[in-house]
C-alpha cells in the first residue's frame, strides 16, 4: 500500500489515526504491520509511540494546523516597543543585554505584552519599523547635554560673530595617536574563509594634530614624541605664521590644551590667536574630528608601513594632498553633527 503524508490530512483525522496506531501496537501488532495497514511510514508510528509513552493521549491530541495565531502585534503596541528602542537602551530597561538585537526585542515584546516570537519574526517587524543593524555610537556617561545646546544656540554664533567684527578666520583643531596595527576597510575572501593581510609585527606609531576651517584651509604636523605643551605650542606658532588674518582656534579640554605654559604663550600673542574650548566629551562637534577619521582609514588603516619613519611619511603625503584639495577639506562640514560650522 503507498504511503501518505498524514499532514495533509484534517486535525481530527490525524487525532483519529494516531489513535488507532497506538491502540493496535498496544495490542500486539507490529510497527511494519500497523504502518502498512495505515499507508503510513515506520517512522512516523515510532514517533505517534514514543509521544503516547511519554505524555499519554494528550500528546495524540488534534492540534491548530496552519500559521499560529495570537503571535501579532497591535498597532499600539508595535508604537509603544519602536519608541523604547529609540529612547532607551536595554539595560535602562534592567535587561541583560547591552545592544538592541533581535533577542533583546523580543524579550522586551514577551515582557511587556505577553506575546512571544521568533527571531525572524522579530527582524520583519524591525525592518518594517525602519531600524537596521548598525555599528553605535559612543557617547560619555559625563556628557552635558545642556552644555551642548548652549554651545550651539549661544557659544558659538557668539565666536563666528566676534571673528568676523576681528576679521579672524575660525580654526578648529584637534590631535590623535596613529598605530600601524589599525585596520580599515573590508576585503573580498571566499565564504568561511577570512582573508589575510601581510603586516609587521612589530608594534610602532605616530601623532598628528591639524586644523582646519571651513574655507577648506588645512594645517597640520605630524610628530614621534608624546603630545606636551611645547609641542601644541609650537604648531600654534606656525598656525600664526602660516595665517594672513588673526586665528580663533576652537579645541577640546585637554589638558594641554589648558596648561600654564599654553596659557602663558597665548597671553603674549592675543593680538594673533585666541583659543575657544568645545563643550566637555562632546568629540562629535568638532570637524577635525572628520579628518582624523579620514586619516585613519585612508592613510594609515589601507597601508602597510614598515617602520615608523613610513607610516609618518604616508600620513605627511595624505594630508599634503588633502592640503591641495580644498574642496574636500570643505566637505567634512557637511556632516549632520557639525554642519552648524559650515557658515
Amino acid at each position: 500500500m503507498k504511503t501518505k503524508d498524514a499532514r495533509s490530512l484534517p486535525a481530527v483525522a490525524q487525532e483519529d489515526l494516531r489513535r488507532k496506531a497506538v491502540k493496535a501496537i498496544l495490542g500486539g501488532m507490529k510497527q511494519v504491520d500497523v504502518a502498512r495497514l495505515l499507508g503510513v511510514t515506520r517512522q512516523v508510528i515510532g514517533k505517534w509511540l514514543k509521544a503516547y509513552r511519554e505524555c499519554g493521549l494528550k500528546a495524540l491530541k488534534a492540534k491548530r494546523q496552519g500559521r499560529p495565531k495570537g503571535g501579532s502585534l497591535l498597532g499600539w503596541q508595535s508604537a509603544q516597543i519602536a519608541m523604547s528602542i529609540v529612547d532607551r537602551c536595554p539595560d535602562q530597561l534592567k535587561m541583560p543585554f547591552y545592544l538592541w538585537t533581535r533577542e533583546a526585542v523580543g524579550q522586551l515584546i514577551e515582557r511587556r505584552f505577553g506575546v512571544r516570537l521568533s527571531v525572524w519574526t522579530v527582524g520583519r517587524y524591525l525592518a518594517r519599523w525602519g531600524f537596521t543593524p548598525q555599528k553605535p555610537m559612543r557617547r560619555a556617561f559625563e556628557k552635558n547635554p545642556e552644555a551642548v545646546h548652549r554651545w550651539l544656540d549661544e557659544d558659538y554664533p557668539a565666536i563666528r560673530k566676534q571673528a568676523k567684527q576681528e576679521k579672524a578666520d575660525i580654526y578648529w583643531g584637534d590631535e590623535m595617536g596613529m598605530r600601524s596595527d589599525h585596520t580599515a576597510g573590508r576585503s573580498y575572501g571566499r565564504r568561511g574563509q577570512t582573508p589575510v593581510i601581510l603586516g609587521t609585527g612589530v608594534r610602532f606609531g605616530c601623532n598628528m594634530i591639524s586644523a582646519i576651517t571651513n574655507k577648506g584651509q588645512l594645517n597640520f604636523m605630524v610628530f614621534k614624541q608624546r603630545f606636551k605643551a611645547d609641542v601644541f605650542e609650537e604648531f600654534l606658532r606656525r598656525l600664526v605664521r602660516q595665517s594672513e588674518r588673526k586665528v580663533f582656534i576652537i579645541v577640546d579640554g585637554h589638558p594641554v590644551h589648558r596648561s600654564g605654559k599654553v596659557k602663558k604663550w597665548l597671553s603674549k600673542n592675543e593680538k594673533h590667536i585666541r583659543l575657544f574650548f568645545l563643550p566637555s566629551y562632546s568629540p562629535e562637534l568638532n570637524p577635525d574630528e572628520i579628518l582624523n577619521q579620514d586619516v585613519k582609514s585612508n592613510a594609515v588603516g589601507r597601508k602597510r608601513a614598515r617602520c615608523q619613519s613610513e607610516l609618518v611619511a604616508n600620513v605627511r603625503s595624505f594630508l599634503w594632498g588633502r592640503q591641495r584639495r580644498p574642496n574636500l577639506v570643505k566637505r567634512y562640514f557637511s556632516e549632520k553633527h557639525v554642519c552648524y560650522a559650515a557658515a
